[in-house]
């Protein structure tokens, strides 16, 4: 059953005199399965993050559509992107962004806080999540307070605490070591064996070879994708490192 569906999707931005096109996203189609865990990659300039931000409803395409779960993003109401997005998607920055006033329990909760659910109810969602992804013990500490592992933990909790139909990832492991790399990485395969649909943008090989499938951008155009299949994680790793070689060198469309 198809979660997200993208079909012919075009980004061009014109500076305000209309003197400069830039064709972002020419023609962008994929469709990702109910409970798929699906990474893009992709030179910079290649129109990930451009990408990204249409599936977020944070910009719109100039041409095509984006689905989720039957619903047309374009269609939403900007007065009512917020609360879709709230409702709908959830995120994982490579920052973390974390609001350093606020304990981890308090920025896990905000979504919550925000979409007027009760205290009761928050403390009950929180706490299978809390000791699934190992951070009950420090749900009372400020963000300055714990390392960057244990941030993207929180910021795990915050994106899934609200049941999203989709889990969009920014570069996750960007600003962890390898061990908070690691870490995060078994916790996404976790969430992901769960049964939840996550698609992460990354520039790490080793982030995409936990993927069940990569989608490889190039010139704003999806133009090779790999199946994991029956390849273990090893496998799929070197599989990824020989594409983007090719991709680098001019390789042929896959």
């Amino acid at each position: 059953m198809s979660r997200l569906d993208v079909s012919g999707v075009k980004k061009i931005y014109t500076t305000r005199l209309g003197s400069n096109r830039v064709e972002a996203l020419r023609n962008v189609s994929f469709s990702v399965e109910q409970g798929e865990y699906v990474a893009i990659m992709g030179e910079s300039g290649s129109g990930k993050t451009t990408l990204l931000n249409i599936l977020a409803a944070l910009d719109e395409p100039t041409a095509g559509r984006v689905v989720l779960d039957g619903q047309e993003l374009s269609k939403v109401k900007e007065k009512d992107r917020a609360a879709f997005r709230r409702d709908n998607l959830g995120f994982v920055f490579q920052e973390f962004n974390l609001l350093d006033t606020f304990t981890l329990e308090d920025n896990i909760y905000l979504p919550l806080v925000l979409a007027g659910k009760p205290y009761k109810e928050m403390k009950t969602r929180l706490q299978p999540i809390a000791a699934q992804l190992g951070i009950s013990e420090l749900l009372k500490k400020y963000p300055y307070e714990v390392s960057g592992g244990q941030k993207q933990r929180a910021a795990v909790a915050r994106a899934i605490i609200t049941n999203p139909k989709l889990v969009l990832a920014d570069e996750p492991t960007g600003a962890l070591d390898s061990k908070g790399t690691d870490e995060l990485l078994r916790l996404f395969s976790g969430i992901h064996k769960e049964g939840r649909t996550i698609l992460m943008v990354t520039h790490s090989v080793k982030a995409a070879s936990h993927a069940s499938r990569v989608l490889f951008i190039k010139d704003g155009e999806v133009f090779h994708q790999i199946y994991r299949g029956d390849n273990t994680s090893e496998q799929l790793y070197q599989k990824i490192s020989d594409t983007l070689t090719m991709l680098a060198t001019g390789g042929e469309r896959g």
